[in-house]
């Protein structure tokens, strides 16, 4: 064990130094790669500027964690108790999880006044993880533990305190992990695209033009820091909460068995999880008293979009802009998995040099977009290479830890036989791993996808201005309200679509 972390140590080191050299050299695109120093020594130079948007960014990431976590938890309780609930909420869950949260900036920042617009797009970050996990731990429980409580006169509120919400501590720590780095990506963003004075987004967006590569990585991985810090800090409580106090199962948990149900009762399910998103939207409006000029409802999006004088040319410009974007996606999400998959199995066969990339694929999972994009322009330039870049950057960390994962959980029984023959570790891989993978690619598709379309609009917007990002931006510029709108609505449904369309695959290959 010693001499695999020492030679990972070694390889981590092998990779800073060579970092160094290149930056140094300016072998990459005449310097745009500054060397680790240069940059730590830029960013200790200019420490006083960082403070006001290091504080805001953080405060911002905070208020967010926690009204997001609340809200979560809070969610998965009610999805628990009233399963009912689960379905009709379905289409909103699916839609917070996939959307693009570049795409709802110009929106909240419309229909919110000051922070509110910022710590909402922190908080809806945070909402799904968690609440996700929390429901699992919830449900994940021993049925023999509810039984006694039922067995002694306890209704489904005392099963919910005695035995769910302590069953599920573990699972909501491990969703509070996920949702640390996410606040952080929230609030950068929402800064970038709501004009605040104070935070990295704005301190980023105040520096593109500069050509200074040492100050967009200082500010990039300052950014990162912070999420980091906040992983660290969620990964603590999740220790000292379950690291002592981990629950035993008694016998083999899973989801509660949902009762048969009519074709009919089925399909008004269906149709209320569809219906419901759309009566929130419209709810949240006409609670918030705005004017119908600024802010559109589902039905002023149709009007927008299908009836009204400029109908025609909004058709035009954002068919252009989706056979632009959803291409781009699909091809960003499709290489960031094999990219995945490969680097999946070379942890499988060779665990030290992952243990030593692993540390560099984490920064550009929690470096915010806007960080990592204007440093992948300098390199790339403002083609489709930058945005391909960005996509996969961004795609293939979470799904390269859930493959990781299923290969893990492969059991060891199943190598026994290949064992037997003498197989090597090539073998093992393409007679069991491999195949049993299937599964375990399916959800990291799902998961990747909206960061895939998430990383073309950010390029979109900041780099090659094509596509729903280039759109949503000149609609910001032109105050077209519509648009800006038509294109929020668009891009959820793109990517709901793309992830129902994974999951539709899924089960038509299942043989």
């Amino acid at each position: 064990m010693n001499g695999g972390k020492q030679g990972t140590a070694i390889l981590i080191v092998l990779i800073l130094a060579v970092w160094e050299i290149a930056g140094r050299m300016e072998w990459v695109a005449g310097g745009t790669l500054p060397a680790p120093t240069d940059i730590l020594i830029r960013l200790f130079e200019e420490r006083a500027d960082y403070w006001p948007h290091l504080v805001a960014t953080s405060r911002i990431s905070l208020f967010g964690f926690v009204i997001g976590n609340l809200i979560a938890i809070a969610a998965a309780v009610c999805f628990c108790l009233w399963p009912f609930s689960e379905r009709m909420m379905r289409g909103v869950n699916i839609a917070i999880f996939a959307v693009p949260p570049i795409a709802i900036v110009p929106v909240l920042v419309i229909a919110l006044d000051g922070e509110a617009a910022r710590i909402t797009l922190a908080a809806l970050l945070v909402y799904f993880p968690t609440m996700t996990a929390t429901l699992a731990g919830l449900n994940d429980i021993d049925p023999r533990t509810a039984d006694l409580v039922s067995a002694y006169g306890g209704g489904r509120f005392k099963t919910m305190r005695l035995v769910r919400l302590r069953a599920a501590v573990p699972a909501m720590m491990s969703g509070f992990q996920v949702a640390a780095p996410a606040a952080v990506l929230g609030a950068v963003l929402a800064e970038f695209g709501s004009g605040a004075r104070w935070g990295l987004g704005t301190y980023l967006l105040g520096s593109l033009g500069r050509a200074e590569p040492d100050r967009l990585w200082g500010i990039g991985l300052t950014a990162t820091a912070i999420a980091g810090i906040g992983y660290v800090l969620a990964a603590i409580v999740a220790h000292v909460t379950t690291g002592t106090n981990r629950s035993i199962t008694l016998a083999p948990a899973g989801h509660e068995t949902r009762r048969r149900e009519s074709r009919l009762k089925a399909t008004l399910m269906v149709a209320a999880a569809i219906l419901v998103p759309f009566l929130i939207w419209q709810g949240l409006l006409a609670a918030a008293n705005l004017s119908p000029i600024i802010a559109k409802t589902p039905l002023g999006v149709v009007d927008y979009l299908f009836f009204s004088k400029g109908s025609a040319a909004a058709q035009a410009k954002l068919l252009q802009a989706l056979a632009e974007t959803i291409p781009t996606t699909v091809a960003g999400m499709v290489v960031g998995l094999a990219i995945a998959f490969l680097l999946a199995l070379i942890s499988f066969a060779a665990p030290p040099v992952m243990r030593a990339l692993l540390p560099f694929a984490l920064v550009t999972q929690t470096m915010p977009l806007v960080a990592l994009t204007p440093l992948a322009v300098l390199i790339f330039g403002r083609g489709l290479t930058v945005t391909l870049v960005i996509t996969i950057s961004v795609t293939f960390f979470a799904a390269y830890v859930v493959l990781a994962q299923g290969f893990a959980l492969i059991p060891r029984a199943a190598y026994d036989l290949v064992d037997s023959y003498g197989a090597s570790t090539l073998q093992k891989l393409r007679f069991v791993a491999i195949p049993a993978s299937r599964t375990w690619l399916f959800v990291a598709a799902r998961l990747a996808m909206p960061k895939a379309l998430l990383g073309v609009m950010i390029a979109e917007w900041l780099a090659t201005g094509k596509g729903l990002g280039n759109l949503l931006n000149q609609s910001r510029g032109y105050l077209d309200y519509g648009m800006i709108w038509t294109v929020a609505l668009v891009s959820v449904l793109v990517a709901i679509a793309l992830y129902q369309l994974t999951y539709l695959i899924d089960r038509l290959t299942d043989r």
